[in-house]
C-alpha cells in the first residue's frame, strides 16, 4: 500500500486521494460495464460500519450479497451451497403455504430454527443460482476467506483498501478508510449506483427482448396454425372429392346391373337355385322299357342242364361193372 500513501501525520497514513478517485472511477467502470452485460456483482461487507449501505445498495440492484455472516466454500464448493439454498426455498414455501404450521409441534420448531439459520447465512444470495462475475469487497482483512475463493477461482475483485491491508490479491484497488462510515457508504454507493444503472440498462432491454421473442413465438405459432387448417381443410376436400367419385361409380355401377336386368327377366336372379323340377328327355325313356322287360324275363333251363349232366357220365362204366360182376 506504500504507493498509494501520500504521508504520514502523528502516525496515521495519509491516503494519496488523487489515486483514490482514478482508481474509483476505473472501478465504476468495470461494474457499470459488468452490469450493463447482465453480469452478477457479490456485494461482501460483513463489518459493523458497511452492513447496512451493502444490504441497501444490493437490494437496489436486485444483486447477491453478504453482510452477517461469511460461510467458507460459498464460491468454491457452490455445488452444495446451492443444495442449502434450494432448502432455504423450499422451507419458505411451506412457511408460505401453512404447511408449517400444520406439523407436530417438536418438528415444526425444529423447522423454523432450520430457517431461521440458513436466513441468516444465506438469506442475502437466495436468488444466486450461479457463481458472480466479480465479487466487492468493503476490507480485505475482514473478508479474507472470500478473497482467497475467489482469487482461487479467478473472480475479479473490487476491494476497498486501507493501509494495512495487502492489495495483491484485488484487481481494481479502491484505496481508502475501511474503518470510517461515510468513507464506507461512499465507495459502495458509487459502486451500487453504477451497478444499477447498469443492470436497469439491461433489464429493459432484457424485458424488450422477450416481449420481442414472445411476439416472434405468437407470429410463428399463427402462422404454424394457419397452416394446419390448410392442410386439414385441403385433406378434407380430398376425401370428400374421393368419397363423391366412390358414390358416383358405385351409383353407375347400380344402374348398369339394374339395366342388365331388366332387359333379361325370365332369367333367376344369380344366386337362387331354380325349384322346378327338371323333366328328363323323351328319347332316354324308349330304350328303358326293353331293358326292363329282358331283364323280367327268366333264363332257359337247357343251358343250366348240362352243367349239372357233365360229372354223371362216368358213372356209366361202374354199373356196367357191377352187371359184370353178377355174372
Amino acid at each position: 500500500m506504500r504507493r498509494f500513501i501520500f504521508g504520514e501525520l502523528d502516525g496515521i497514513h495519509i491516503i494519496d486521494l488523487l489515486q483514490t478517485e482514478a482508481l474509483l472511477e476505473n472501478a465504476r467502470r468495470f461494474a457499470g460495464e459488468l452490469a450493463s452485460g447482465g453480469g452478477t456483482v457479490l456485494f461482501v461487507g460483513t463489518k459493523k460500519q458497511a452492513r447496512d449501505t451493502i444490504q441497501e445498495w444490493a437490494d437496489r440492484c436486485k444483486m447477491p450479497y453478504v453482510n452477517k455472516r461469511w460461510l467458507g466454500g460459498l464460491l468454491t464448493n457452490f455445488n452444495t451451497m446451492s443444495t442449502r439454498i434450494a432448502r432455504l426455498h423450499e422451507l419458505n414455501g411451506w412457511k408460505e403455504d401453512g404447511k408449517l404450521a400444520l406439523l407436530p409441534t417438536k418438528e415444526r420448531m425444529g423447522m423454523e430454527a432450520e430457517l431461521a439459520k440458513l436466513e441468516f447465512n444465506l438469506g442475502g444470495v437466495r436468488d444466486m443460482d450461479r457463481l458472480p462475475d466479480a465479487v466487492f469487497v468493503t476490507d480485505l482483512k475482514t473478508e479474507e476467506i472470500a478473497v482467497h475463493e475467489a482469487a482461487r477461482l479467478r473472480i475479479p475483485i473490487i476491494g476497498l483498501v486501507d493501509t494495512n491491508c495487502d492489495p495483491t490479491p484485488v484487481d481494481f484497488v479502491i484505496p481508502g478508510n475501511d474503518d470510517a462510515i461515510r468513507s464506507c457508504e461512499l465507495v459502495i454507493g458509487t459502486i451500487g449506483g453504477a451497478v444499477d444503472e447498469g443492470s436497469s440498462t439491461w433489464r429493459v432491454q432484457e424485458e424488450k427482448r422477450i416481449a420481442e421473442e414472445m411476439a416472434r413465438r405468437k407470429k410463428d405459432e399463427e402462422v404454424r396454425k394457419k397452416r394446419e387448417e390448410e392442410e386439414k381443410a385441403r385433406l378434407e376436400a380430398e376425401a370428400a372429392a374421393k368419397a363423391a367419385a366412390e358414390a358416383e361409380a358405385q351409383a353407375k355401377a347400380t344402374a348398369a346391373a339394374q339395366a342388365k336386368a331388366a332387359q333379361t327377366p325370365s332369367q333367376p336372379p344369380a344366386g337362387k337355385p331354380s325349384t322346378e323340377p327338371v323333366k328328363p328327355p323323351p328319347e332316354a325313356a324308349k330304350p328303358a322299357a326293353p331293358a326292363a322287360a329282358k331283364a323280367e324275363q327268366p333264363a332257359p333251363a337247357e343251358k343250366a342242364e348240362p352243367a349239372a349232366a357233365q360229372p354223371s357220365a362216368p358213372a356209366q362204366p361202374a354199373a356196367e361193372a357191377d352187371k359184370g360182376g353178377d355174372k
